[in-house]
């Protein structure tokens, strides 16, 4: 079963139930959006622009952000950046509540949006290894993402509901509002934290930059390391080929012909990756992570391009599942192996291509998936998206093998 250990760390287990509360409540938007953008349009593509206006703002602030979490205390980062995604949800409420009908206006929204969570996701997980010890980091990240994906489940299920109860307008207000309510339990947990402000520096390194040098240091570790270049690649490749997630409406609304659906398609993947983490002790004790993680991303594909294949609302849940499952344990190792590769000094940057990185695959996939199916239609792109992805996973993991041989090795892990 999952490792609990870390929750005996008292700044863990608050920063641990903010994420968590955090995550409930974004589901909520994470669902009201898309769904509001396909009622105003009728679109799929317009559904997938969604993703294109997240990825400038993620890209540029979330390499920006990984640096100033570098030079600054990072609580303090935190809570800026949650301020601001804060009052970008209070914005998609007002006009939501108004009745505005602007795509323009959701486009622009989700891109603010994007910037807060850019800047504040690699604070965040920069924290986690000054927090707990380093054999503690795998349990650490798979507790934070088994709970966020719990939230993921019952998230979209509690927002499928409010969409079948109430009409599209007044559904999306409702969650909208309950966004807004809960994101105050987190911002309660990151005001809780204490100060962790970069470490001391050896008298011969020097000060890491919050500017573009910082950056560029950043990149020039980065591409000196085959091993952390294709952990990126790959999970570049499983999110722009065989994330399905701008399909949800559609296929819920023309396919299955309920509302609700939607609640259970945008939740499905969390709850393979819920019962995947529940079930999860056993990670901590691989040590060929490379092809644990190799083999959950084929694995992903595999799983999501038969879930495009269900002609019943349940199995292409249980298939989904499946997927997020294996993405549970890809994300973990994904994590791990980047906090434990690199030194603290170093850790925000790389966090911040981290961020670039997980956020802004699958927003290329929502713009891959809508635009595909706007074409070839929602089976075409869903299906052959799952197998592409699968294909090329084991073409880059065997065409560089670094990945494969990696283990982890705790004597090398940063200075914290």
């Amino acid at each position: 079963m999952i490792d609990t250990k870390p929750l005996n760390v008292t700044t863990f287990r608050r920063m641990w139930i903010g994420t968590g509360a955090s995550y409930f409540g974004f589901q909520f938007t994470s669902v009201a959006v898309p769904v509001q953008m396909y009622a105003i349009t009728q679109s799929t593509t317009w559904v997938g622009l969604l993703g294109v206006a997240a990825l400038v703002p993620l890209l540029i602030f979330g390499l920006w952000g990984g640096a100033i979490a570098d030079v600054v205390d990072r609580r303090r980062l935190l809570l800026f950046s949650s301020a601001l995604t804060w009052v970008v949800t209070l914005g998609l409420l007002a006009q939501a509540a108004s009745g505005v009908r602007s795509p323009h206006l959701l486009l622009l929204l989700t891109a603010i949006q994007a910037v807060g969570f850019a800047i504040s996701s690699p604070a965040r997980q920069s924290i986690v290894p000054r927090i707990v010890p380093a054999e503690m980091v795998p349990a650490a990240n798979t507790l934070t993402f088994t709970t966020s994906t719990a939230g993921g489940v019952l998230g979209p299920l509690a927002a499928g509901l409010v969409m079948g109860l109430w009409s599209t307008g007044t559904g999306v207000t409702v969650a909208y509002a309950v966004d807004a309510l809960l994101f105050t339990v987190s911002f309660w947990a990151t005001w809780r934290l204490p100060p962790i402000p970069p470490v001391l520096l050896a008298a011969d390194e020097e000060r890491p930059s919050a500017g573009l040098r910082g950056i560029a240091e950043g990149l020039r570790f980065l591409v000196t390391q085959p091993v952390l270049l294709l952990s990126f690649g790959v999970d570049l490749i499983a999110m722009i080929f065989a994330m399905p997630r701008a399909l949800f409406p559609a296929v819920a609304a023309d396919r299955f012909h309920d509302p609700s659906a939607v609640g259970w398609l945008y939740s499905a993947i969390a709850i393979g990756s819920m019962l995947g983490g529940l079930t999860s002790g056993w990670v901590s004790r691989v040590r060929r992570q490379g092809v644990a993680l190799i083999g959950a991303v084929v694995g992903w594909g595999v799983a999501i391009g038969l879930s495009g294949l269900a002609p019943h609302l349940w199995i292409m849940v249980v298939a989904l599942a499946f997927a997020g499952a294996a993405d549970l344990v890809s994300s973990v190792y994904r994590q791990s192996i980047m906090q434990t590769f690199a030194p603290d000094r170093l850790r925000g940057r790389l966090q911040g291509v981290f961020t670039v990185v997980v956020a802004g695959g699958p927003r290329l996939g929502d713009l891959r998936a809508g635009a595909t199916a706007d074409l070839t239609g929602v089976t075409g792109s869903w299906v052959g998206g799952g197998f592409v992805a699968a294909g090329l996973g084991l073409v880059l993991a065997f065409s560089s093998p670094a990945l494969l041989r990696y283990q982890p090795d705790q004597e090398a892990v940063g200075d914290r």
